[in-house]
């Protein structure tokens, strides 16, 4: 057998055991033992900065007290933890509290499907179901967007290395520019009204138009208002259903539960996950607007779709919307950080950077190949937890726990540009 080429006796069992497709654990090469808000803490004690919070799973930070509670509560007494779509209290509460708390107040009516409980089986159900309400099979997605890794969402995602990755052809899919991406000038909604208007232009009328207000994965674009208004413009004037895919960026990411609210459009389909069970237990939603809910029982379904652990938190989760307050400091935290980023690329002009996000969802894009990653692999040495993306990985993001406090996000800021001194130094 090959000698194991790790340095860290703690990560033997990972290199010999696990499968080379592991990721993460490549950027951050320690065992986590313990996390609490927006700290986690290894095997030998060292303490982290959270500035990742599970890809966005972990809204509300590692283990809240409130959450935690409700869930141990409700294992020792015994209640139902599997269910598939059977009836039980814990899915009857979470559907109660999310209609009265985050439909009614925002004027929106949508039947609530529990796909199986991931991002990508969300957009599948979503996928799946505009093409049988209109009949068609073509589905239109933007450059740079992500919408998971099975092979219908794959289809209708931009970054190259992971469609190839399906080692099948993907059908069915066109990628139109998504907003700026053909410059300031350029507003791509007349690009894609060419191509539906022009019956030589080879695009079919497509049954869906799917994309993210923000585009995590893809590098921290924000689609602007006024771009989102026109796309669903052309949905309805062509009779194509509009999915806004919220997984990452929904559930209070973008400094509102939704992230289109601030645009005022209403999508046909949203598909929500990550963030939506509070808690970091998995759980997706897919939300219908009431003509659509045309599925017939069982046609899209999932061993896993009634995973109560999940609505018990979720519902938990939901008490942080009762009222405005909660997005006002999300708001005024985003602020902070696009401050300190903005001074950050101005200072340091080695590193060609341009400032991008929204909410507690932004980053520094790199102009200097690999700089970011470079940067992310310091923060770790350093104590703090933070990814790229982008379809070169040249952002570096900051999407810390929404509760995160102040004081914990300064820490993690000295220590970010330490980071960048360090790497331009070298």
């Amino acid at each position: 057998m090959a000698a194991i080429k790790v340095l860290d006796p703690q990560l033997q069992v990972f290199e010999k055991l696990e499968s080379e497709v592991r990721s993460y654990i490549r950027s951050f090469p320690t065992t986590f033992v313990k996390a609490q808000g927006s700290k986690m803490w290894d095997k030998s004690g060292k303490e982290y900065i959270d500035f990742f919070a599970g890809a966005g799973a972990l809204n509300y930070g590692h283990n809240h007290p409130q959450m935690k509670e409700k869930l141990i509560e409700y294992i020792t007494e015994d209640n139902i933890t599997h269910s598939l779509d059977m009836g039980t209290m814990a899915k009857a509460d979470f559907l109660v509290a999310f209609n009265e708390k985050i439909l009614k107040p925002r004027n929106l009516d949508y039947k609530v499907m529990f796909p199986g409980p991931t991002g990508t089986n969300t957009v599948e159900s979503a996928l799946k179901l505009a093409r049988k309400v209109t009949g068609r099979e073509l589905v239109i997605s933007f450059t740079n967007g992500f919408h998971g890794m099975t092979l219908g969402a794959l289809s209708i995602t931009g970054n190259s290395f992971k469609r190839h990755g399906a080692g099948v052809s993907l059908h069915n899919s066109v990628a139109m520019p998504f907003d700026h991406y053909l410059g300031d000038d350029v507003d791509t909604v007349d690009y894609l009204e060419r191509f539906l208007e022009d019956n030589g232009s080879g695009v079919a009328l497509p049954a869906a138009i799917i994309l993210e207000t923000v585009q995590g994965e893809g590098g921290l674009n924000v689609a602007n208002n006024k771009w989102l208004k026109r796309v669903e413009e052309v949905c309805r004037r062509w009779d194509i259903l509009l999915i806004i895919d919220d997984v990452q960026a929904g559930c209070g990411r973008t400094g509102t539960f939704f992230s289109f609210e601030p645009s005022g459009i209403k999508p046909d389909i949203v598909c929500l996950s990550k963030s939506i069970s509070g808690y970091g237990t998995p759980m997706a939603l897919t939300l219908i607007k009431p003509e659509y809910d045309i599925f017939g029982p069982g046609e899209h379904n999932g061993t896993f779709r009634g995973h109560n652990l999940a609505f018990i938190t979720a519902t938990e989760a939901l008490s942080f919307w009762e009222n405005d307050e909660f997005s006002k400091e999300i708001e005024e935290k985003g602020l902070y950080i696009d401050e300190f980023l903005t001074r950050l690329a101005t200072q340091y002009s080695g590193l060609e950077g341009e400032v991008r996000g929204k909410g507690l969802f932004r980053g520094i894009a790199c102009g200097v190949d690999g700089i970011a990653e470079k940067i992310c692999a310091e923060a770790f040495k350093r104590g703090l937890v933070m990814e790229t993306s982008g379809p070169n990985s040249e952002v570096f993001k900051i999407m810390p726990a929404l509760t995160i406090d102040r004081e914990t996000l300064k820490k993690g800021f000295d220590i970010i540009e330490e980071s960048v001194k360090a790497c331009l130094n070298n």
